[in-house]
């Protein structure tokens, strides 16, 4: 398993096309979109290959510019549970590159990726100095608290339908990532990395949201067809 110091091998420098597409670079000064530019850098994560992993101390915040994350638990210490799915477009880490802490899951490559990397020092300069940079934070982690309290209710339920459904509301987060859009370049095998079930049943359970309109299976992807709806579907019911 590939840490930190081969993926620092294959860094380069973002091109214009990468900077311009950050989601966030809008919101920074002329002098502020210098720096980052100059210190941003991004890097090819091969499948398999870790980006954070659980003990390690945080040197950079993270963003995909293209490909597939999953977030997780230590695995040496039991079962894999799988807390995200990170999508194009979306960054992550920053509370803790806030606290400055060891990072307490694993992130990991389902398939080969793009990853950008701001040093964490910078990190605290934006926010030091930039207040559009201040509030994309506060964002990030608003929406990253609904996502996981979302993932933790999904846990309870066994519904296949219901764990898909609520996986890809996530996946297609308009907020959180993105770079997605309405289509998601995914394989059924990688949902069911994420979801935490086999692929015959993730196939089924796609096969229901696609007779109920909600998306359409595509050739190495999906699309939604009607996210509100999708969401609503993953809502746990009152009981």
């Amino acid at each position: 398993m590939v840490y930190r110091d081969a993926l620092r091998q294959r860094a380069r420098t973002l091109s214009d096309a990468e900077f311009a597409a950050i989601v966030w670079v809008p919101r920074l000064s002329a002098d502020e979109r210098e720096r980052v530019r100059s210190e941003l850098m991004v890097t090819l994560a091969q499948p398999g290959d870790s980006i954070c992993r659980v003990g390690r101390p945080v040197t950079f915040w993270f963003g995909l510019v293209e490909g597939l994350l999953k977030m997780s638990n230590d695995d040496s210490l039991g079962p894999i549970m799988t807390f995200a799915g990170l999508a194009p477009g979306g960054w992550f880490g920053e509370g803790t590159a806030l606290k400055r802490e060891p990072y307490r899951y694993n992130v990991q490559a389902l398939r080969k990726s793009l990853v950008a990397g701001l040093p964490v020092e910078t990190f605290h300069w934006l926010l030091d100095h930039s207040i559009g940079f201040n509030r994309f934070v506060m964002c990030q982690l608003n929406e990253r608290l609904g996502q996981f309290i979302a993932a933790r209710e999904i846990d309870r339920l066994s519904e296949p339908e219901v764990r898909v459904a609520r996986s890809l509301a996530n996946l297609f987060h308009p907020g959180l990532f993105p770079g997605v859009g309405q289509l998601l370049r995914i394989t059924q095998q990688e949902l069911a990395y994420l979801v935490g079930l086999s692929r015959q049943r993730v196939n089924l359970a796609l096969a229901t949201l696609h007779e109920q309109g909600l998306i359409e299976v595509t050739y190495g992807g999906l699309r939604v067809l009607d996210l509100a709806a999708l969401r609503a579907y993953a809502l746990p019911s009152e009981g």
